[in-house]
Order: C-alpha cells, then sequence, then structure tokens
C-alpha cells in the first residue's frame, strides 16, 4: 500500500495562513525574508528530515511543494539536503488555495488510484518518529474489519513532545494532542478522490471514523518565531532543557541529535 506525505515549504498559497497579506507579492516577500527562511531551513534539516531519512519502514513518497518562483539559491538549497532521499519529489508551483492545490497533488502522487493509500502532513519544523511509517501500514493490518466499511479512516498517535530549539539546543515537554498535524494519518479506499487535505486536522473525527494510539511518543512539534498557528494569542507551553534520557530519547525515536541543533543553529 503506497504511503503519501504532503510537506509545504514556505509555499505561498492564497488563504490558508494565520498572518494576513493584501497581495501575494506581499506574503511571498514575508514567506522568503532571508531571516525566516534561514530559521526555516535550520529547522527542517535537524527536525523534519532526520525523521523521515531514518523511517524503519523507507518505502513512501514525499511531496515537497514550494513556489514556483522561490529563489533559486533557496532552491538549490533544498535540492541540496534532499538529495539522499529518492522518497522526497519536490514541486513547485504557482500561489493558489492552499487546500484544492495539496488535495491535486495528494491525488496525482498516487501510483494506482484504484488501489487505496495512506497519506499524512508533515510540517517543515516538526518531527515524528522514526517507526511512523510503519506504525501506519501495521494499524490499517490490525483493522482490517473497520478500513474495509469505511472510505476513509484517521490513524492518530497522540503523544509526543513540543519543544523549542536554537543555539542552546533543545528545551521540550511531553505532551497530549490528538488530531494533531504530526503523527497523523488517514487510510484513504482505492477509487476515492478524497485526501488528507479535504479536512482540518482537528476535525477529522467529525467526518470518518478513527483510531486513536496512546503507547509510544510519535511526535516533536517545534514552537518557534515564525509558527503560523502562534501567531494568533494562544497560551505559551512552559519548557525545560532536555535531560540526558530526553536526549536519548530524541535521538533513538525522532532521530534528532542535540548537539547537531546546537551546531547548525550556531552557525553564521
Amino acid at each position: 500500500m503506497q504511503v503519501i506525505g504532503l510537506c509545504r515549504f514556505s509555499y505561498p498559497a492564497i488563504g490558508g495562513f494565520q498572518v494576513g497579506h493584501e497581495t501575494t507579492e506581499e506574503r511571498m516577500a514575508y514567506l522568503w525574508a532571508e531571516d525566516r527562511l534561514e530559521e526555516r531551513f535550520r529547522l527542517l534539516e535537524t527536525m523534519a528530515l532526520p525523521c523521515l531519512r531514518a523511517q524503519t519502514d523507507p518505502d513512501f513518497d514525499l511531496i515537497l511543494l514550494i513556489g514556483d518562483a522561490f529563489p533559486k539559491h533557496h532552491r538549490d538549497r533544498l535540492h541540496d539536503l534532499t538529495a539522499d532521499m529518492p522518497q522526497v519529489q519536490i514541486v513547485a508551483e504557482a500561489p493558489r488555495n492552499s487546500r484544492e492545490m495539496s488535495k491535486q497533488l495528494l491525488n496525482q502522487a498516487r501510483r494506482d488510484p484504484s488501489q487505496p493509500c495512506m497519506q499524512f502532513r508533515h510540517d517543515d519544523d516538526d518531527a515524528v518518529a522514526v517507526d511512523f511509517v510503519e506504525k501506519m501500514r501495521q494499524a490499517v493490518r490490525d483493522t482490517q474489519g473497520l478500513v474495509s466499511k469505511h472510505r476513509m479512516v484517521g490513524f492518530d498517535w497522540n503523544q509526543g513532545y513540543v519543544a523549542e530549539v536554537g543555539a542552546q539546543g533543545i528545551s521540550a515537554t511531553q505532551m497530549y494532542r490528538p488530531y494533531y498535524v504530526a503523527a497523523l494519518g488517514t487510510y484513504i479506499e482505492g477509487g476515492c478522490a478524497m485526501t488528507i487535505h479535504n479536512f482540518m486536522h482537528e476535525r477529522i473525527p467529525q467526518f470518518m471514523p478513527c483510531v486513536t494510539f496512546s503507547d509510544a511518543d510519535m511526535f516533536v512539534r517545534t514552537h518557534n518565531g515564525y509558527n503560523d498557528s502562534r501567531q494568533k494569542k494562544v497560551k505559551d507551553v512552559p519548557v525545560g532543557p532536555l535531560t540526558t534520557k530526553q536526549e536519548k530519547l530524541f535521538r533513538k525515536r525522532f532521530a534528532v541529535d542535540i548537539d547537531t541543533v546546537q551546531r547548525v543553529f550556531s552557525a553564521g
């Protein structure tokens, strides 16, 4: 069964942002500002890509969506960061409605639309557990009676961490958060053109049966200066420096290395 993920890397979508802009040009200027993109690249390099590179089941596809006018030096850097990942396809598209663009790309990525698939969203500043793809496939096998009766079924792993990362290292706290973007997948039956992007992630249980797993830490959600979802007033999440035990857990579960984080974020 094909597993397909979608990551939007500073794609200048029309709509879909908490931060409002009058024109597409203003949105591109904001998203592609050098200081902002530098942070996004560092998060991508240290958080979002290592966990995918280390998947125990490497049989998945990842669409990495960028704007068609994305500056060449940034596009080259993105290609360099993903050169060793055959699962990644970098797709450059003109600004469009974010949800419609995502739905189209996910359906185009299905090698055989008559067969079922699993889909997931992956933010460029988050990490998932290194066995996420493996667990998604196993979850479908374990729930055959359920998936055989529905066009779509949601699978949610709701235990993980919220973290702040930087030159000082990693500070984090364990958290429970159901139906987050990270570690959330959907089964989609063959012949169905629906996608995981048809729904807001937290509303998925309104539209399909869902199975929840709470047995392992499955995600790291970073809080940083450019979280779009945190541009409005939200409650702060207190975090503390990782313990030695947690540092080992981050390496083992998420392929996130504190020394690498400090080195990358300390670069000039």
